[in-house]
């Protein structure tokens, strides 16, 4: 009856250590965690000698077998503890299992017997069932021995932390729920980090070569929820629907070859500005309201600092929105966007600067001279030059791949990673390729960061492969055909992971027009899903997403229920109340007054720790007072001695990123109009080419440029420009600055018949945990 006892062990079943939860405390949480390392029969005796000691009450009883703490959560009274019951692996990195989550349980903490009726309240149990409806078995995953919440380029850094501060990061969704036992035992042994997102993994060949394929999307916990509950940005620069995309590529080892592994990252996130979209059940496309109440754009230039301090510079900004519309809307916010742009690089000069591509996908989706996907994959190529990927090589040791080491130790031929050998050029081994860094991100975005978006990231992502299979070694030009079955596969998994986060998001499939007409679908088949999945849109987003918004908040914690405060379902939506006022500890009270939003970052400690451990563990509780010659000793200093199966790495980058400069406000063309360089904002429709078109007069006969030669290199000969004739001649290298540009913009608005018609796994733990009473 007093505790709830969790006997937890490492993979090797030679450490096991005991947890002890009071239940005799009605609304508080007290944990202790016994500092004594067991033996395995040293623990059964413990076990033992609690259920003699505790025959007449009930002795020792077996509540459930587990995989790890999700966290504990508190409503009106009682604490409640959410545990993984159920697991199942869905992939590996660097021989790192990781996990999804397939069943999970929430056991209250208190006896019955300490209970008052608050916690049996109507209040209560709708609480609990509205937490329960955030689905963990579907999109969450997590791993005991590799940081899934970070991109591998930043697991193979030597500037990583460890521990409880890897709870903090932007993509672990039950930090909330986490934060009370890791501020108790100062360590996170107990606790799994869940993500929420999409993975997957797939093995496929080239050339008789097999390799693996894995994406990885992270959603942000910062500023989530659903479709119209959560736009634009808020105070603190966090973006809505912000989910970070990583595609990792790698071979197996063999014959004493280090294996190659790679990695690239993009993302995707909501227009940074404040607006938002008030629901309607007469109006299924909501109006867009854009706030003027940020005129310095200070959100913004947060939200870009932000990126740049995760990712590095440049930050690559593709808009896919539309340019022109007989309704202005997004037109609206691509108007603010590019103003908040070059507010911004105003202040920032050289590689800082934001690098912003207008490019309107459903423009040139209709064109039949225009081949999206194709022209996408030289939009990626372009920003893939300025970014790059990351790589290295990585050397399984003597040992094995089954076993880990919590070793970080130096040598000279490069790093040891639990029991992975880093390889690099540091050795002076000509036969050791070279690693590499990616620098900068490309950000994409439309106005959901759904369908087109999705579009957009499998075109990167394709191309961003050729560079990875090039650089493993697998093919010699960095080019894959998009009729060839690598890129079909490919396609598949984007467009699995474009279905996941739209249904988090939108509360339906994403749309795949272009991925249908590129496999040949039938188009009525096509517009009638289309049909399908906006009227899924819209019943979800009108009639199911303000409790779906209102649940997140409760498990982020972005809302704490207190006695005697507001409920929660007696707020109307997320964005009719102010946080401040009904988040008890909340660091977010200050709100937009123009749009009343709630806040959603939660409270970030500062916190430290040394690692996660991959321990297994068993709960238990027994009926009486707890025998006094019980082994352990709760006095005893805390000794973390249960070894880490944590990626650690030092000294794997030797590589030098290129400065790119561009300290103009100039849009940059070259002779045949390619894009040499941009620093601001450039549009490719602006600027394409097209006989007999008046543009040519504002643009004073420049050089021609349509988004098909975005990749080429600056070459230094003549182009041809119309004249108002019809007749060409040639012309230099010629600047376009971004005033002429908007005037060139303003006239095609004013005249529209001045627009061209010619657009251009390897192994993980399988320790489990045991739950007694």
């Amino acid at each position: 009856m007093q505790r709830y006892y969790i006997i937890g062990r490492d993979k090797s079943r030679s450490h096991w250590k005991v947890l002890k939860i009071d239940r005799l405390e009605p609304s508080e949480l007290s944990i202790t965690e016994d500092p004594t390392i067991f033996s395995e029969i040293e623990c059964i005796e413990l076990l033992n000698r609690i259920r003699e000691g505790n025959k007449s009450t009930g002795g020792l009883k077996c509540v459930t077998t587990c995989y790890g703490i999700i966290g504990f959560v508190k409503f009106l009274e009682p604490y409640y503890m959410m545990l993984i019951t159920k697991r199942r692996k869905i992939g590996t990195i660097c021989g790192h299992a990781i996990y999804a989550v397939t069943k999970s349980e929430m056991i209250p903490v208190p006896h019955a017997t300490v209970q008052s009726k608050v916690a049996y309240s109507s209040d209560e149990n709708r609480y609990k069932k509205l937490l329960c409806s955030v689905d963990l078995t579907k999109d969450f995953f997590f791993s005991y021995s590799y940081h899934v919440m970070l991109s591998l380029q930043k697991n193979l850094s030597d500037s990583i932390t460890t521990g409880k501060s890897l709870y903090e990061t932007m993509f672990v969704w039950n930090e909330f729920l986490t934060r009370g036992i890791r501020n108790t035992l100062q360590n996170t042994s107990w606790t799994v980090a869940l993500v929420h997102g999409f993975f997957e993994q797939v093995k496929l060949s080239i050339s008789e070569r097999e390799f693996y394929l894995t994406v990885i999307a992270r959603r942000s916990r910062h500023f989530a929820g659903t479709r119209y509950l959560k736009r634009g940005v808020n105070e603190k620069g966090r973006v809505a629907n912000d989910v970070e995309t990583e595609q990792i590529v790698f071979a197996d080892a063999h014959d004493g070859c280090p294996m190659q592994i790679s990695s690239v990252v993009q993302i995707r996130g909501s227009i940074p500005l404040f607006w938002s979209q008030e629901t309607s059940r007469l109006n299924i496309r909501p109006d867009i309201m854009l706030s003027k109440e940020d005129h310095s754009f200070e959100a913004t230039r947060l939200h870009f600092e932000n990126l740049a301090k995760r990712y590095g510079n440049p930050i690559i900004i593709l808009n896919l929105i539309k340019t022109r519309e007989k309704k202005p809307r997004e037109s609206i916010l691509r108007a603010e966007f590019v103003n908040a742009v070059r507010s911004i690089n105003k202040n920032w000069r050289g590689g800082n600067r934001l690098k912003f591509l207008d490019w309107d996908l459903n423009l040139h989706s209709r064109s039949k001279a225009s081949n999206v996907l194709t022209q996408l994959g030289k939009v990626a190529a372009y920003a893939l030059k300025f970014t790059g990927i990351f790589y290295c090589q990585v050397t399984p040791r003597l040992e094995g791949l089954l076993g880990y080491s919590n070793s970080e130790k130096c040598v000279d031929e490069g790093t040891v990673i639990n029991n992975h050998l880093l390889t690099g050029d540091v050795s002076g081994d000509s036969g050791v390729k070279p690693r590499m860094l990616q620098a900068g991100v490309l950000r994409t975005n439309c106005i959901d960061c759904l369908d087109r978006t999705n579009v957009a990231q499998f075109a990167y992502g394709l191309a961003a492969l050729a560079c990875q299979l090039q650089a493993l070694g697998f093919i010699e030009s960095p080019y894959i055909d998009l009729d060839s079955h690598l890129a079909k596969e490919t396609m598949k998994i984007y467009e699995s992971m474009g279905d996941t986060i739209a249904l988090q998001y939108a509360g339906s499939a994403a749309q795949k027009k272009i991925f249908s007409e590129k496999r040949g679908q039938w188009k009525p088949a096509t517009k009638s899903q289309e049909f399908i999945r906006n009227l899924q849109r819209y019943c979800n987003n009108t009639y199911f997403d303000g409790n779906k918004q209102k649940a997140i908040n409760l498990f982020l914690g972005h809302f704490q229920p207190q006695q005697d405060k507001p409920l929660l379902w007696q707020m109307d939506s997320d964005q009719h109340y102010l946080a401040g006022k009904h988040v008890p500890n909340s660091e977010d009270n200050t709100v937009r007054p123009t749009i009343k939003r709630s806040m959603s970052d939660g409270i970030i400690l500062s916190e430290s720790d040394t690692t996660i451990r991959n321990m297994g563990v068993t709960i238990c509780k027994h009926s009486s007072a707890e025998v006094n010659n019980s082994h352990p000793s709760e006095s005893a200093a805390d000794m973390l001695t249960c070894e880490s199966d944590i990626c650690h790495c030092r000294q794997i980058y030797s590589g030098m990123v290129k400065e790119k400069s561009c300290e103009t406000d100039e849009v940059c063309f070259d002779g045949d109009g390619d894009l040499c360089d941009f620093s601001d904002v450039f549009d490719f429709d602006w600027l394409t080419s097209s006989p007999n078109s008046h543009a040519d007069e504002v643009l004073g006969r420049c050089s021609s440029i349509s988004s098909e030669n975005i990749v080429n290199e600056g070459r230094t000969d003549t182009s041809t420009c119309a004249s108002e004739s019809g007749s060409s001649m040639k012309v230099s290298i010629c600047y376009v600055s971004a005033r002429i540009i908007t005037e060139c913009h303003t006239l095609l608005q004013q005249q529209p018949s001045l627009y061209p018609t010619r657009w251009g796994r390897l192994y993980g733990s399988t320790d489990d945990i045991m739950l007694y009473y």
